[in-house]
């Protein structure tokens, strides 16, 4: 493995070195096909997908949580609070993901797996003794926010961004595809997790369905731990003094209109996206589509009075985003990650503001979950490999701290979204819902139309610019060694 060291530019003894270290060559097998032989690949794939199995996974199950709190544990705690604990894990999922990139270009992928994987399955142990015997209004919100909200969010930081990041390593050619599958494992565990939760709770109480939920997360980040490794032949970025601010914040990517743009649309993306999926079983149980349970424990059945379960509607949504994530990430490898997700975020401002509306009865509220479950895996999928198209091939050992950089922006905003909504939904209706995430998202696609406009001359510029780099080291290193051989005793000045 090809390690650089990052020199401080206060101490660079000449021009010559400052642009040697800045340059190097990506590390690809030419000779190698489009998919790569190595077994060692499609074990790291299979680690990224554990990895985003268990980060955007959860938050994706956060719905079907929210939706049993007000019912059962927390029914008289203010929705836009019990919102604020999904909120919760999406900010410190985002807010940390600068410092997890930079640490994954360092080459510490290791020591984030182990705190991942413990700190979120503690957590989710941890959740299993905060209510109680489970029974309603025996939730202590305190307790569920501190273990659910921040210490699972902050184990899930640790894995996001080590997801895509590991796995982009591995595939050069195929880098949109790759990151795609990777993030099918958020969209298979918001179909698992709903479905294993509810049935596990109407079998023996919320304590023992959560206990069962820790189990899976701990088993599946064991795995992870042995199988997302990055290809040994990526550059690392080592730095000689950590506590420098140039190390986490690279400046520089702010100087390209092209990434400041796509940042600012993930902004207006999780501004908008995630209110729908934490209010969607709430707005079915509202438009009398679907039926909610009553009572926290059955008899390995759930009660109610028949129909269709209100949480099914949100795992049909994250598992039909399993096609939007996989399709939009093959797609992106032949007409480019900017153009697809610019697409898929129009075609869902145009579902929310159009079919949402009219969804009054089962087939269209199914039509509506299926159309925008496609869409939806695409608009939050695609973003690392917007953002390894917006780098020239001599950048991507960068990949990590920009994507990272761009998801911590983005954690305000994800806490500010679904906290405003939640406050708007019990003052005026589930109509604010639709109005705020359409006109979210419509904004954001009008920013990537931005972003797509300095795409492609910014890598033509950056590689140019790194060639002439390349140039200027090899002609200053060629003059220092005619002065040293020809001039006798003279040496470098």
């Amino acid at each position: 493995m090809e390690i650089t060291k990052e020199k401080d530019s206060t101490t660079s003894s000449s021009p010559a070195d400052s642009i040697s270290i800045a340059y190097q060559e990506p590390i690809v097998d030419k000779n190698e096909g489009t998919w790569p032989t190595d077994r060692r690949a499609y074990v790291a794939l299979f680690g990224g997908f554990l990895l985003m199995f268990n980060s955007w996974g959860l938050v994706n199950t956060f719905g079907t949580f929210q939706s049993y709190y007000i019912t059962h544990l927390l029914p008289h705690t203010n929705t836009a609070l019990i919102t604020l604990i999904g909120g919760t894990q999406s900010f410190f999922i985002l807010v940390a993901s600068f410092a997890t990139g930079r640490l994954l270009d360092a080459g510490h992928h290791r020591f984030l797996a182990v705190t991942g994987g413990v700190l979120t399955t503690l957590g989710m142990f941890m959740l299993s003794l905060s209510a109680g015997h489970g029974r309603r209004n025996q939730g202590k919100y305190w307790a569920i926010w501190l273990t659910q909200g921040l210490t699972v969010g902050l184990g899930m930081s640790c894995m996001f961004v080590h997801s895509s990041q590991v796995v982009a390593t591995w595939f050069p050619k195929r880098r949109g595809l790759a990151v795609g599958i990777t993030a099918s494992g958020a969209s298979i565990a918001g179909l698992i997790y709903p479905v294993l939760f509810k049935f596990a709770v109407a079998k023996g109480g919320f304590p023992s369905a959560i206990r069962y939920l820790a189990i899976v997360v701990g088993g599946t980040s064991f795995i992870a731990f042995f199988c997302a490794n990055p290809n040994p032949t990526h550059p690392l970025r080592v730095p000689e003094k950590w506590l420098r601010s140039e190390v986490w914040v690279d400046k520089t990517a702010f100087q390209r209109r092209s990434y400041s743009w796509f940042v600012a649309t993930m902004c207006l993306v999780f501004l908008g996206f995630y209110p729908i999926f934490f209010n969607l079983e709430d707005w079915v149980q509202w438009r009398h589509i679907g039926v909610k349970e009553d009572t926290p424990r059955g008899k390995g059945v759930l009660p109610g009075d028949g129909g269709f379960r209100t949480f099914y509607f949100l795992s049909i949504s994250n598992g039909c985003s399993t096609i939007g994530r996989i399709l939009g990430a093959y797609l992106s490898d032949r007409y480019g990650a900017l153009n697809i997700h610019l697409t898929a975020t129009c075609l869902g401002s145009l579902f929310i503001f159009l079919f949402w509306p009219l969804a009054t009865t089962l087939p269209s509220a199914l039509t509506f979950v299926v159309l925008f479950g496609i869409v939806s895996g695409t608009i939050i999928g695609l973003p690392p490999a917007c953002v390894a198209s917006l780098l020239a091939e001599s950048e991507q050992k960068r990949l990590g701290q920009w994507t990272g950089m761009m998801y911590t922006l983005t954690s305000v905003f994800s806490v500010a979204g679904p906290a405003v909504v939640g406050g708007l939904v019990k003052g005026y209706g589930f109509l604010t819902v639709m109005g705020w995430s359409g006109c979210c998202l419509a904004a954001a696609a009008g920013c990537t139309v931005m972003a797509r406009r300095g795409e492609g001359r910014g890598i033509v510029e950056r590689e140019r610019e790194g060639e002439m780099e390349v140039a200027v080291v090899v002609e200053r290193r060629g003059k220092e060694g005619e002065r040293g051989n020809g001039g006798g005793g003279g040496g470098v000045v």
